[in-house]
Parts: C-alpha cells; structure tokens; sequence
C-alpha cells in the first residue's frame, strides 16, 4: 500500500500525540495502543466458480491430467485431477507484491512433471509500483521461489491473451526463455530460472501498441515479444535445442528463428504480414509451425487475421483461414490455436473476436485443408450447432438473458484466447472465456458429425473483484456480494454455486450494497451499466429487486446507504452530487453541505443520520441526508458505522485506522495503526458487548486481516502469510450472527470466508491515565494500556514440528516443515535439527537454509523469516533423496531444546 502519509503520522507520533478534529471543536486523542497476537483460521472460498478473464490454460506434457491456469488479475492454479477443482498458487502474495497476481505467463516444465514456472506482475505503467518477476517451483507450484526481473510485466495488460511468453526448453530443462513487454525483448535463463539476461541477438522487441496516444501507458506500452517455441527434434535430451521459434507483436515482422540454441535470430523468411501471430504452435510430427493471427494484440478486440500453416523443412507457407481476412465474411482474428498431439492433423482455432451471435471455434481434421464449425448459419436468424451447453454447475452464466436468436443463451463464450486439447486425451479440450473456462470430454463426436458437450470447467477458479459485502443479521442469505463484470450474487449456501447473479436490472458492476440495519429484509445497490437504471432496491432480502431512478447526469453506481429503518436513502452516484430520497428512488433531491463523489454511510440505529466521506473531511447529516455539515479531517478513503451503536464510526485510510464515537464530531486515531484498506463488524464475542471490529491493517510493519473483539484495544492477526490474496481488502465484513466468522473480499481471487481453527490468545491489560492540554481551549485524557498476550498450550515443550512427506516419488520426495513456538515470547533466530533414520538425503531447501552431516540435518532461518512470535509458526520446505525405506524422522530440536513432533 501507498505510504503518502508516513511522515506526518510518524511525527506526531513521536510527540505522543495524533489529532484530527473539526476546526470549531478541536481534539487532542490518541486511542490506546494495541497488542497483536495470532490465532489460526480456516481460509476458503465463497463458491462462485469464475467469474473472470482466463487469458492461459497450459497442459503438461509430462504427466497426463496435470493442468495449468493462469489468470489476470487472480493468481495461477493448478487442476486437481482427482476432484476436478482448481488450486489456487499464489495466494501468499501480499499487498507488498499486489502485483504478482497477474499472470503474463506459465510453463511447465516438459519433461519434469514437478517443475512448472510463472512470469508475474500486473502492470508495466505505474499503476504496479514493482517489477515483475520469474516465480519457480519443484512441487507444481505448492511453494515457490522469486527472482526478480529489472522490468515490468503486464498480466492485465493488453495483449495478455497471447503467448505463452515463457517456455521451458524440452531438451534442456535448465534452459528457458521469456518473451519480455515495453521493448525489453528476449531473455534467457540458464539455470533453471534463478537467474536471467536479454538476448543481446534478438533483433525485434516489437512495435505494436494498442492505443499510442493513452497517457496513463496502460494501452500505449508496446507488447513485446509474446510467444517462444521449441522444436524438440533440432536436439538431443540433455543439450539445448538448436530450433526456437518466436513470436513478436510487429505486424511486418512477426516470427523469428533461432537454428543455434538462440546464439543468433532471423526473421522468418516468407512470412506473413499485416498481422499479429497470437499463437505459434509446432506440429513435431509433421513438422508444420502454425500461426493464428490477428490485427490487434487483443484479448476485447480483433477484425481480421489469418491462419497459416509453415513446413519447417521446406519453408512453404500455406494459408489455411477457416475464413481468409480478404473475405467478405471476414469480422475477426484468430487466436486460441491447439493442436491435437495424438492426431496431429486435428488443430482448432478461436475467432478473435466474435462477440455477437457468439465466438467462432473451428476444427479441422486434415491439417487446416478443411474447417468445420461449432456453430453455422442455416435460414437466418437461425443457427445449427455441434455442440450442447450444459451450465448446471454454474447456472448464472446464462446471465438472465432470455436471448432471441441468431443469439442463444448461455453463449459459446468470448474472448477465447486459449483453447487447449488435452496431449494425452483427444477427446478433451479446455477453453478460457471471459467469466469461465469451459470444458468438453467428448471431442471426438464432433468428427462423427454428433454434439459434444460444453460444461463449466471452473470449480476452485475464483477469479471474481469484490467491491462490497454486506452480511445482514437475518434473511436466508448470510452473505451478499456486489462484484465486477458479473454484477453480485446473494448467497444462500457459501458451499454452493449461486444459481443466478443478480436481474433486473442487471449491473455489469455493481459498486455498492447496503440494507437497512432494523429491517434487514430492504436493500439497496448501485452500480455501472450502459444506459439506465443505475441504483436497484429490494424489500426480501435479496431475492428480488426492482429499479429505481436516476437523477440528471448520473454515469456509474458510486455508493449508496440504507437508513437503518429502510424508510429513506442517500447516493452518492458517478458524474452526479449526492442525493437523498424518501421511499425507494421514485424521486431523488440534491443534498447540500457535501461534495460530489462522496463516500456515504449510514448510522445504523439513528434513521435520520447519514456520514459522508469526501475530500480527506467527515461529514455528517441529522436529517436523513438533506444537508450535512463538515466535520474534521481525516486521512481516510472508508468509514463504516457500528451496528447498535448510534453516532460511533471507524475509518480506514492510507493514514491509519480512525474512530469517532461522537457522529463525527471529533475523531482519534488508534495507534500503532500506520495503514488501514477497510474495517467491518461481526457478532461480538461471547463475553462481549461491544461488535468484533474486522480490518485489513498495516501495524508494527506487518500488513494482515486481523480481528479485535475490545473495540481496537487489542488486535489478533487472523490470517497468515501463505493466506494474503494480494491486494484484498476492497471489501470486509464480519458475520452477525457467527461469531470469529470474516468475509474477505479481493481484487481477483473472489470472496474469502474463514472461522477461527485454533484456541483464541488470552490478554490481560494495565492501564494508566494522563492529562494533555491542546493548543485550543480542550482538554482531553489519554489512557495508554499495556497488555500482555499469552497463548495458552496443553504441551510444556516451547515448540512442536510437524513434518510432513508431501510427495513422493521413486529415490526422491518432497518435504514439508512447520514450526509453532509454544513458548511465552518470540523467537529471534531459530535452528531446526533432526536425524534421518534411513539414510535420506537433502537435495535443496526453501525458505531455510539446509545443511547435512551424515545422518543429522540442520536447517536455520533465512533473514526475512528469523522472528516467530508466540503461538506463531515457521514453515519450510526441502527435497531429499531415499533409498530403500522413507522413515520419517521423530525427534527434533529447535536451538538446542527438545520439540514435541506432530
């Protein structure tokens, strides 16, 4: 997170003292400083299945049923063979490396089925403030390790749907490239990723931007080189091969050859031009390079393009367009090219793009000489189809429509640029959209002129951007959610796919939820959508909603708030001013005293008061939002209202964590807070009168969710370091009717639910009282608490290891380490030491430094994980080789003292 206000809070700080108050009644209050502890939760995802742009989906070919995704905005994941469920991979990165979620590229490795690697960083303009990096993995992606790169990378930038842009060479495992963007050109890594260095002989680092006259960089970054390609046979196992073929985003100069192990590059002699080659893709056996290309890098756009097949021996360029860019047919590129490894005459080929009646994908059996497709045109508006739509697993994605042919619903998809068949399974084939990945399992009836069938192959892909959360006290839904690009859903079952997004109308984002908190069943959203209505109400819950008006000059949903009696609301919507109504949006009147774009909020015992939040100023009205008054500044973009608590507010802003607990009229902050995202409530503690506040906090350096059931006196950390979903936080809120239960929403990674799974921290508190007199006329106290946390252990060790055999494979496994210091303070530095009892051997390590001496292995701290407070833990990994037997260790020692294993 930005840190724009650090100076300032750490020099009032150091006085003793931080003030925010409104001019005519000045303040002086700092909140008592809290404590932090950790207590363990249960992290998982509320079931969407989807929801967003999947850009890549790469099978091994190592291992038959090992699978990759990659995404834009949600991280990387790997499919379960066994329960058909997604993994996700990167949900330890944090807001430090918000970034790293957005994928730009994934390759596993070819030979090695353990081995898989991931290009990350979101953006190459300023909008990331990071490089991007090469991430690497020896167990599919379950840890990793970082190398960073000295340049940006764009996983959410245009062109993010061609490629892959890194490829591990077949031959030589060690060896791999990486086509890079912003005119980076080539770069090639020789031992196994950890380092890298450009290609100082590739000639082109491409010259297609999408829009060169964007000032933001976002749509004027050039592309880059995007796709590389080996030809296995042009070596040997063991040496690097001698062919590479890559793809450039020129669209006079789009392939180049390597015939020296990537020593030297030429362009593609005959190649064709006028058009970006999305995918390369070699046919080893036929020896054919086939080119899906297209005018623009994509993934929204695309009018014409072509595809060409190119026999490598003898440099004969043939055109096999299913529909020839010259053609009057022509409406569209290509892209998501797949060739079938068993059959490798068998290629399909995606439209890009096609977004009306529907996307395009084609299928040939004879080498491109010929095409069939999904769908054709019989009498206009009328359409055949090979294929059925089966969305039962994820029913929303029919959207509503009630479509009128030539449209169907649900559609086919759009933005396809990866459409992959299964090397080891012809009649499999996975495709990205973008809400889902679709899937088939019986290809093959394509060709005998039958119907395959097309299903949500998403399950564990939870890739929505939650904007908002609300959790009402009573209703059938524990949870209702406003999203990006698929609207929001209520959900009735947190287990379970919602059947539909909401309707009627219809927001493709919905930017703001609330309900009335004495009257739970009415509720209010706002949100985007072209055209009109843009605010929505319903009065069960939920379960259905009507539109409201909108008053002149509204352009987007901005936020809106519920009187806590459902009588009344206030909007502040996009490209209008704030507004109230009486009843349910018949009619909107103009507030006044407020800025347009406020953030509002209301009280939820009082109906007649509304807070609003603009400009870094409190804002407060006592008459159902027709005027409101200015309060006192603060260093804060959030503010939520306490349930049962007239008058008291939290805020969360780049300056820290805020509460008022005068309706505004004076704010403190609480200390030892040096940045706060959001905050929300729950039920309160069992001993407990006061709500559980819920936060994404930055204190003592370390930014976490954490939860505080003493309103802020003490906080416990809540999730850990491998559960950080990058930059989450837009969206919180507790439960109010389960108790420690916490709803996280993030950008990309969909909305998290976690339960407490471990025994809460026992505190007890001092506290001591001083006077300090402002510059004004007020006198305040200060209490400063003290409090000490003791996590209470059943064991009288200090420590516990479990050590766990993740996986195993012949002569060789991969171990799991965690440490939890059961001891009453920190550890500062820690050795972890055991014996291997049947002679095994430590091959690697991560996040700890491994050595072996005979039987006895040591491994110590790197220097960022050295420090495990109190009831916190430590994990590591490593790699071992075995002989014989696999007996786990049983005794261990940490710094010298005995450990409890298990």
């Amino acid at each position: 997170m930005k840190k724009l206000l650090a100076l300032t809070a750490a020099a009032l700080a150091a006085v003793g003292v931080i003030a925010v108050s409104s001019a005519s009644a000045p303040a002086v209050e700092r909140l008592p400083r809290a404590t932090v502890a950790t207590q363990p939760h249960d992290w998982r995802n509320v079931e969407i299945a989807g929801g967003g742009f999947v850009p890549g989906i790469v099978f091994s070919r190592a291992e038959e049923g090992l699978v990759y995704a990659r995404t834009d905005i949600g991280g990387a994941y790997r499919l379960d063979g066994t329960t058909d469920r997604w993994v996700p991979l990167l949900d330890w990165v944090g807001w430090d490396r918000w970034g790293y979620n957005g994928v730009a590229s994934i390759a596993p490795d070819p030979t090695d089925a353990d081995r898989v690697y991931a290009a990350v960083g979101m953006y190459t303009n300023s909008w990331d403030p990071n490089n991007g990096a090469i991430l690497r993995s020896s167990d599919r992606g379950d840890t990793w390790q970082v190398t960073e790169l000295p340049f940006k990378v764009g996983g959410n930038m245009p062109g993010r749907g061609m490629g892959e842009r890194l490829a591990v060479d077949p031959n030589q495992g060690d060896v791999l490239y990486f086509g890079a963007p912003s005119g980076k050109g080539l770069w090639r890594s020789t031992d196994g990723a950890r380092t890298w260095a450009r290609v100082a002989s590739f000639p082109n680092p491409g010259n297609h931007v999408a829009d060169p006259t964007d000032p933001s960089g976002y749509n004027s970054d050039i592309q880059g080189v995007v796709w590389v390609t080996f030809d296995p046979r042009s070596s040997t196992p063991g040496t690097p091969s001698r062919t590479i073929y890559a793809g450039v985003a020129d669209k006079d100069n789009t392939v180049y050859r390597s015939a020296d192990a990537g020593a030297t590059w030429t362009r593609l002699a005959g190649q064709p031009t006028g058009y970006i080659a999305h995918k390369g893709v070699l046919d080893e056996v036929g020896g054919f390079l086939y080119l899906a290309t297209s005018d623009t890098g994509g993934p929204y756009d695309g009018g014409r393009g072509d595809v060409w097949k190119h026999d490598t021996a003898t440099g004969a360029w043939t055109l096999i367009s299913p529909v020839a860019s010259t053609s009057p047919d022509a409406y569209f590129g290509y892209s998501g090219l797949t060739v079938d490894r068993r059959n490798p005459n068998t290629l399909m080929v995606a439209s890009q793009v096609s977004w009306w009646p529907d996307v395009v994908l084609f299928r040939s059996t004879d080498g491109g000489a010929s095409w069939t497709r999904a769908w054709d045109w019989t009498s206009y508006p009328n359409r055949g189809f090979r294929y059925e739509m089966d969305v039962s697993a994820a029913p929303w994605l029919s959207w509503g429509a009630n479509s009128q042919p030539p449209e169907v619903t649900p559609k086919l998809g759009w933005m396809v640029e990866s459409l992959e068949i299964d090397p080891f399974d012809p009649d499999r084939m996975l495709y990205g959209t973008g809400a889902t990945i679709y899937g088939t399992t019986d290809l093959r009836a394509w060709d005998a002129g039958g119907r395959i069938t097309i299903k949500p192959a998403a399950a564990g892909l939870e890739e929505t951007a939650v904007l908002d959360l609300v959790s009402p006290p009573t209703g059938a839904a524990p949870l209702i959610s406003a999203l990006g690009d698929v609207g929001g859903f209520r959900h009735t079952d947190l287990t379970a796919v919602p059947p539909m997004m909401f309707t009627q109308p219809n927001f493709t984002s919905t930017t703001s939820l609330d309900f009335a908190e004495g009257n739970p069943s009415v509720l209010v959203r706002s949100g985007n959508v072209d055209g009109q209505p843009h605010v929505a109400f319903s009065t069960d819950g939920g379960a259905n909603w009507f539109a409201g008006t909108d008053p002149g000059g509204v352009t987007g949903g901005g936020t809106v708030a519920a009187a806590a009696d459902g009588g009344r609301f206030v909007w502040s919507p996009a490209g209008a001013a704030v507004h109230h109504s009486v009843g349910f949006g018949n009619s909107w009147a103009p507030s006044t005293g407020v800025p347009a774009g406020a953030v509002v909020e209301s009280d939820r015992v009082n109906p007649a008061k509304f807070y609003a939040l603009a400009g870094g100023r409190l804002h407060t009205s006592t008459d159902g939002g027709a005027t409101f008054t200015a309060g006192p500044e603060v260093a804060a973009a959030r503010l939520k209202a306490v349930p049962g608590h007239e008058g008291d507010l939290w805020l969360a802003g780049e300056g820290g964590l805020f509460r008022s607990t005068d309706s505004g009229a004076t704010v403190a902050q609480v200390a030892g807070v040096t940045d706060a995202v959001n905050v929300g409530f729950g039920k309160a503690a069992p001993d407990r009168a006061y709500p559980a506040v819920f936060t994404v906090m930055t204190t003592a350096g370390k930014t976490g969710v954490y939860r505080s059931d003493d309103a802020g006196a003490n906080w416990v950390r809540i999730n850990d370091d491998a559960h950080q979903y990058g930059n989450a936080g837009e969206a919180i809120t507790g439960d109010p009717r389960v108790y420690g239960r916490v709803y996280l929403g993030t950008n990309g990674r969909g909305i998290l639910v976690a339960d407490p799974s471990g025994p809460p921290p026992s505190t007890t508190a001092t506290s001591t009282t001083s006077t300090t007199t402002s510059t004004g006329t007020t006198t305040s106290t200060t209490t400063t608490t003290t409090a000490t946390t003791t996590t209470t252990t059943p064991s009288q060790e200090t420590c516990a290891v479990r050590y766990q055999v993740v996986s195993q494979w012949s002569g060789g496994f991969t171990g799991s380490v965690r440490i939890t210091n059961r001891g009453t303070g920190a550890l500062t530095g820690w050795t972890l030491g055991w014996s291997f009892p049947t002679g095994q051997r430590v091959t690697n390590s991560w996040n700890g430094r491994a050595s072996q001496s005979g039987a006895a292995v040591s491994v110590s701290n790197e220097g960022w994980n050295g420090t495990v407070a109190a009831g916190g833990t430590v994990e590591f990994g490593f790699q071992a080789s075995w002989q014989g037997s696999n007996v786990a260790p049983t005794g261990f020692t940490l710094n010298g003292r005995s450990c409890s294993a298990g």
